[in-house]
């Protein structure tokens, strides 16, 4: 161990950002490997500055070093300087708190919230010198576990991975591993391991499914185990304030993405934006009482050092009594320096408000989404503001001082049409002619155009991706529209990795040999602009005999098994199938 430590420090001469792979942070764990009854690592399939953004990591992280017996340590994606060292030295690829290589773990978890980290997850197994394949991997070999949005549909990487957690798992994950340390003492078989495994609440395990296709379609998921569920039901917290929250994350010492205390106000969401996948998955909304968010955000705030708290969750504004929760942080940390900050805000007066007060004088950039600029189809995606709603807000941000916002829409909505798309423009030119009448200094105003991918459990699941063409079209609308309008930055999302969002959103296993190829091709970091190639996508589907535009523009009927039927989210599929018709029936409504 000591040499490969010796050898680790080497290569840390010789990258960028050394501290992304060193350790050793305030509030990080270091515990004995030796006086541990199981030992898991969890990966994060991005950079250290985006992982140690990530919220679920650090209750997870928490949840399991809390427990004795049980420990957790820590790995990202290698960026790609760091990644070609330890190939040419040929070194496993490690974990943060001791170095050690990913394979001599009982467990590697995975956390998967973005589709565009999946070539990063099958690089990182590889690095890690365990078989990328479930089936091929040996007794000694540790389980790969995965968890987070991506898998309530993680069908493209299911051949990868021994077992999913479906749902909130600070709770059942620490159950699960003592389960582990017992199934492991009684020296029981991979599979005889799994098969209990299987038995808790929100594991499934891949292997025991076969699926069944005919004509390339699904039309059949097979259950070859018996004891397996039918149907794999997701883990919830069913009450915040008795799950254990972080108070001493680990506190970074590079600059992160989200560099800052946070505290979650409550979970889910009431409004349920058709289009949303967490407003579904996160269901049921459970608030964390006032009593507890004061004394976490004391605790966290003193453990840690930050002097900015970050009020989260979907729609922090819903919180029940918020003024006065933020009048009793104001006297909380009076004197303190600590300044409360609110993620995401509604388009309405009563957020301008809240933000009015929580930026003390300080007017930086407010942030809004009307993700649609017409009234009917903001009514069709269930996104209930209206025209009026949006001017009041603006109104009352530029009277309290606010000199910058930006505005995020979306392209590619069921129902949209042509007319849709150019209202954006429409409505972008009068906000911008609003803000000129009504201040007398600068304003500055930026527009980020998203492009709608389809997700499992939400009610536009079985609708299709809008073609790259159709994609193209709408974009080039919105350019030539904005560019003719001083003062308006314009910002989109790429087509291209939208559709391969779409492809990997919507898939089935018969995705994971395009994921093996485009690894081996040289994909990495898709989310990145710098580092994604289509080129090599488009490759890597040629070569696998897989065309993606059956994936991203298939349209479901409510009768085809889709590749996540058998995942359950809490939510039953009438409830979908009736917000979907509710949609369309929006829809009809306007044309007649």
């Amino acid at each position: 161990m000591a040499d490969a430590v010796h050898t680790i420090d080497n290569l840390l001469l010789q990258v960028q950002k050394p501290a992304r792979y060193r350790g050793n942070e305030w509030n990080s764990w270091h515990k004995d490997h030796a006086a541990a009854d199981v030992k898991m690592v969890m990966a994060f399939p991005d950079l250290y500055e985006v992982g140690m953004s990530n919220h679920g990591l650090k209750i997870l992280y928490e949840s399991v070093n809390s427990n004795p017996g049980l420990l957790m340590e820590r790995v990202f994606a290698p960026a790609i300087d760091m990644e070609a060292l330890l190939r040419e030295h040929g070194l496993p690829l490690f974990s943060l708190e001791s170095g050690t290589p990913l394979h001599k773990f009982d467990l590697i978890g995975f956390s998967l919230q973005y589709e565009l980290s999946f070539s990063n997850v099958v690089n990182m197994l590889d690095l890690s010198g365990v078989s990328l394949y479930s089936e091929k991997r040996n007794e000694p070999d540790p389980l790969v576990v995965g968890g987070g949005p991506c898998a309530f549909n993680p069908e493209p990487l299911a051949p990868f991975f021994d077992f999913f957690i479906l749902g909130e798992s600070e709770e059942c994950l620490p159950d699960l591993l003592k389960l582990y340390k017992d199934l492991k003492q009684k020296k029981l078989s991979r599979k005889q391991i799994l098969l209990n495994l299987s038995e808790l609440q929100g594991v499934y395990v891949p292997s025991f499914y076969q699926p069944v296709y005919n004509q390339g379609k699904l039309i059949n998921l097979k259950k070859i185990e018996s004891k397996a569920p039918d149907s794999v039901k997701k883990c919830l917290v069913n009450e915040l304030d008795n799950s254990l929250y972080p108070v001493a994350p680990v506190v970074p010492y590079v600059q992160t993405i989200h560099d800052r205390a946070v505290i979650e106000l409550f979970r889910g969401c009431k409004r349920g934006c058709r289009f949303c996948q967490a407003a579904y998955i996160f269901r049921p909304v459970r608030f964390r009482s006032r009593e507890k968010i004061i004394e976490a955000a004391q605790k966290q705030i003193s453990l840690t050092g930050y002097e900015e708290l970050s009020l989260s969750s979907l729609s922090s504004t819903d919180y029940p009594d918020l003024e006065s929760l933020i009048d009793e942080l104001d006297r909380v940390f009076s004197g303190e320096q600590v300044k409360c900050n609110l993620p995401s805000l509604r388009l309405d007066s009563y957020s301008v408000k809240l933000a009015e007060r929580l930026h003390r004088g300080k007017r930086s950039n407010l942030t809004f989404a009307p993700e649609a600029a017409t009234e009917r189809l903001r009514q069709v995606i269930k996104k209930d503001i209206t025209e009026n709603d949006i001017f009041s807000a603006l109104d009352d941000a530029l009277r309290a001082g606010w000199q910058g916002f930006k505005l995020y829409f979306m392209i590619g909505l069921p129902t949209e049409i042509i007319e849709d798309v150019e209202a954006i423009v429409d409505l972008c030119c009068r906000i911008r002619t609003f803000c000129r009448n009504q201040s007398k200094t600068k304003i500055a105003l930026s527009v980020s155009v998203s492009t709608f991918v389809p997700k499992a459990h939400t009610p536009f699941q079985w609708e299709p991706q809008l073609s790259l063409d159709e994609i193209t079209l709408r974009q080039e609308i919105i350019q030539q529209g904005l560019k003719k309008i001083a003062g308006i930055n314009l910002s989109w999302h790429d087509g291209e990795t939208s559709f391969l969002e779409a492809v990997f959103a919507r898939g089935d296993r018969r995705l994971a040999p395009v994921l093996e190829k485009a690894f081996k091709l040289g994909c990495r970091f898709d989310g990145w602009s710098e580092y994604f190639s289509m080129s090599l996508w488009h490759k890597a589907f040629e070569e696998t005999s897989i065309k993606g535009e059956d994936y991203a523009q298939r349209y479901f009927n409510y009768e085809d098994l889709l590749p996540w039927d058998h995942l359950n989210c809490g939510i039953n599929r009438d409830v979908l199938v009736k917000e979907h018709r509710k949609a369309l029936e929006q829809e009809s409504s306007y044309k007649e």
